[in-house]
């Protein structure tokens, strides 16, 4: 498949890059790791005006969606920045709330949707078969997680903060105490759903992560001088950045064809966004030991910029997905 963004899309994603690229995301990623979250939070606000997270949530509700192809915009942008927060979380709460009032179960949908449309809240989510653990829960508005029993519950409180790869990423377990939103199979389908949103925004964040390395790889390479003579210029260099690249380029269209099947309904959605997750993951991770090795000693320094997106690919590998589940899931689509 031959997938090309229309001229809209594209001028969307530079929009979010030039904001972006104004905000001096770095400061604020660092600040968030260190628990301050104010200017992670004013980047939220500032994403939401843009609409992106609009494009999660039915029109009904306030948004303009769902539409995955602008989404996969977004957050490829996204990662290229490393914004902090819980972005592909809120996303993934705008997708269960939204199949649950598809299911008759409005009143959390009503509640919540035309604020996180708006950007009034940034919410986490914790769901069955993913990690145990909310991220930035200390951070959200609120924390939701679906229980073993098909029960959707606002948390009460969360655990301590646990360290991650990415020190950005916050991870705390969610209290199973709260107040009930929703039971039964509808909540256990709009899980599902969810957790499919997840992964999907996921692959994007990790695409972008992983172009954002490749380019500040490429820079690097050409300004560092050994023997006379950029490194860029080596044949081994070159080699591996272009190993490099293809990578990232093969996963490009497995995110955005993954993005058309979600948008319309088709029954490979789930195979191809698992597909996605791990081609984007894997490509992401490559991407990020390539700068390390190319960057040299350098390349360990947490005060260097690089090490926010080396920590982010690293972690964004698993999340919402290892690379074995993806990969088996993949395959199903082989067997049935």
């Amino acid at each position: 498949m031959r997938f090309l963004l229309d001229d809209e899309q594209t001028e969307f994603g530079r929009t979010l890059d030039r904001m972006l690229s104004a905000a001096d995301t770095p400061s604020a990623v660092r600040a968030w790791a260190a628990g301050d979250h104010g200017p992670g939070r004013a980047l939220h606000g500032r994403l939401a005006e843009a609409g992106v997270f609009a494009l999660a949530v039915p029109e009904a509700y306030g948004g303009v969606g769902p539409l995955p192809v602008e989404l996969a915009v977004s957050f490829v942008e996204l990662g290229r920045h490393a914004v902090p927060g819980p972005l592909v979380e809120t996303v993934a709460a705008a997708a269960l709330f939204g199949r649950l009032a598809r299911e008759g179960e409005a009143a959390g949908a009503k509640e919540w949707l035309p604020r996180l449309a708006d950007g009034r809240a940034a919410v986490s989510l914790a769901v069955p078969g993913q990690s145990p653990y909310a991220l930035d829960a200390d951070a959200a508005d609120a924390v939701f997680a679906v229980t073993a029993a098909d029960e959707l519950r606002r948390c009460g409180g969360h655990g301590p903060v646990q360290p991650s790869l990415d020190p950005a990423r916050r991870l705390a377990r969610p209290h199973p105490a709260g107040e009930a939103v929703a039971s039964g199979l509808a909540v256990r389908a709009a899980a599902h759903h969810a957790a499919d949103w997840a992964a999907f925004a996921t692959a994007a964040q990790a695409l972008g992560t992983g172009l954002a390395l490749l380019e500040q790889t490429v820079a690097y390479v050409r300004q560092r001088t050994q023997f006379g003579a950029a490194i860029g210029s080596f044949q081994a260099v070159k080699h591996r950045l272009a190993d490099t690249l293809v990578g990232l380029e093969f996963a490009r269209p497995l995110v955005f064809g993954a993005a058309v099947a979600l948008g319309s309904g088709a029954a490979s959605a789930g195979a191809e966004i698992a597909a996605a997750k791990v081609a984007a993951g894997e490509a992401a991770y490559a991407a990020a030991r390539t700068a390390l090795q190319l960057h040299g000693a350098i390349g360990y320094t947490a005060e260097l910029d690089l090490s926010l997106w080396i920590g982010k690919a690293r972690a964004l590998r698993s999340a919402w997905g290892t690379p074995a589940e993806c990969r088996a899931r993949a395959l199903d689509i082989f067997h049935e």
